[in-house]
């Protein structure tokens, strides 16, 4: 008989000890060796187990270290050991990440209201200070918790007249990489949504074979009023279009009406579309460039007195160097018009003009839907991108009031032109039942034929 001998399983390793509770333990033993051990159980079983690196900055999630019990713990401890206790951390964090680490916050929710607060000391123009106080346009995190690390300054050294090339450099500058793109922004100064992944993933495929394979959605309010199905008008369907705007992506431009540091125009930007952007944000605007660059993309800011003294928006391109991305660092409300003299001029081209409009500000982007509107009259198709924070019951009801409202928008033009929502991305929850949807409307003249 042959005698089999048994096979030995492998030793499993060890499972990891959690970085940040194993600089816990350490710094109880150095700073509080009297600590009970249940005082310790309770302590670690309330610190936080997660966190998000954007180099050189560790970030430990909302509500960290800010129970009753951790309060009372920071509170009484001097500031010598509180810096020995988030370096531990942070070179906890760092071995196990194998990159250094310098920087720790917390992240906190953005504030959609900032009573008090002033467009200077977000560097904004003082013009809109009394929007600023009520509303906060300009999306500043001014909830972050910065626990260890040089953030830069609180303040700029010219608050009237924005931030200083000297003040971006003094400031931190943190980066990540999503879906294989660089973006780059201050945390001090401008916010950064993690949870957007999935949309500029979703940007990027859009005109994908991928996305054709997607169930399409009924044009509901245009097929309905009409009694005829869309195909058998000899109408594009979405579908069809996506595809036939593949082969053009090189000559089209898409247009961010809420650009940031470059969430979504970087997606468009790597489909090889120019883009047209608008922020009022100056240090968004800087992160926006600074992203930009390091993805090889030419950028240019066209600000201050160069808007002010160009007698149209044509004579600004003339002077420019065929960059891919174009950043007006002015308000929106300025968008269409500026489009319009871009289109006249002869300055967008004649193949295909705009192709995308993104309009991506929460809680709604309804402000800016009639000028995403206006930016597309010379578009023979194109598509805009809605977002909004809707109950997950109240979608389809929104749904059919955007398609209302875009049909009024069209039988007031004259009826050229036919919009109906082909699509709704539930990206992300905002809030328990509601979720950060994008309603994609598919807008066409209505004699275009396949």
């Amino acid at each position: 008989m042959n005698s089999q001998n048994p096979q030995v399983k492998p030793k499993r390793k060890a499972p990891q000890q959690n970085p940040i509770e194993a600089a816990l333990t350490s710094w109880f033993d150095s700073a509080f060796p009297g600590f009970q051990q249940h005082d310790r159980d309770r302590l670690l079983a309330q610190a936080p187990k997660r966190w998000i690196v954007y180099e050189p900055m560790v970030l430990l999630p909302t509500g960290a270290f800010g129970s009753a019990a951790w309060s009372e713990v920071l509170h009484s401890t001097d500031g010598e050991h509180l810096d020995e206790l988030w370096r531990g951390i942070l070179s906890a964090i760092s071995k196990r990440q194998k990159v250094e680490l310098i920087h720790l916050a917390v992240n906190e929710g953005i504030p959609l209201h900032t009573p008090g607060e002033t467009g200077e000391s977000n560097g904004a123009a003082s013009t809109r200070q009394e929007r600023v106080a009520e509303e906060n346009i300009l999306r500043s995190p001014s909830g972050l918790r910065m626990l260890y690390g040089d953030f830069g300054p609180s303040t700029i050294s010219d608050p009237s007249g924005g931030p200083s090339e000297a003040d971006f450099e003094a400031a931190l500058w943190v980066s990540t990489k999503q879906n294989g793109i660089f973006q780059t922004w201050a945390p001090r100064w401008t916010m950064f949504s993690r949870g957007n992944i999935k949309e500029k993933a979703r940007l990027l495929g859009f005109h994908s074979d991928r996305e054709r394979e997607r169930p399409q959605v009924q044009a509901t309010a245009a097929a309905a009023n009409e009694g005829t199905p869309r195909t058998e008008r000899g109408i594009r369907t979405p579908r069809e279009a996506r595809a036939r705007a593949r082969r053009r992506l090189g000559n089209a431009w898409a247009v961010d009406l809420y650009a940031g540091i470059g969430y979504f125009v970087f997606s468009y930007a790597r489909l090889g579309m120019r883009v047209l952007c608008w922020e009022l944000n100056p240090w968004s605007v800087e992160g926006l460039c600074r992203g930009a660059r390091a993805n090889g993309w030419g950028v240019r800011v066209i600000r201050g007195r160069e808007l002010a003294l160009a007698s149209s928006t044509g004579e600004l391109f003339l002077d420019g160097g065929g960059e891919q991305i174009v950043v007006f660092l002015e308000d929106n409300a300025r968008a269409a018009p500026r489009v319009d003299e871009l289109r006249r001029s002869g300055a967008l081209g004649a193949d295909v003009g705009v192709l995308h409009v993104n309009c991506g500000l929460l809680p709604t982007s309804e402000a800016s839907w009639r000028s995403a509107w206006d930016i597309l009259q010379g578009s023979e198709e194109a598509w805009l991108h809605l977002h909004e924070n809707v109950g997950v019951a109240d979608i389809e009801r929104r749904k059919g009031e955007i398609e209302g409202w875009f049909g009024e928008l069209a039988k007031m033009d004259g009826g050229s032109k036919s919009a109906y929502v082909d699509h709704v991305e539930q990206v992300k929850t905002f809030a328990p039942g509601v979720w950060h949807c994008v309603f994609d409307m598919y807008i066409t003249r209505s004699g275009s034929i396949t």
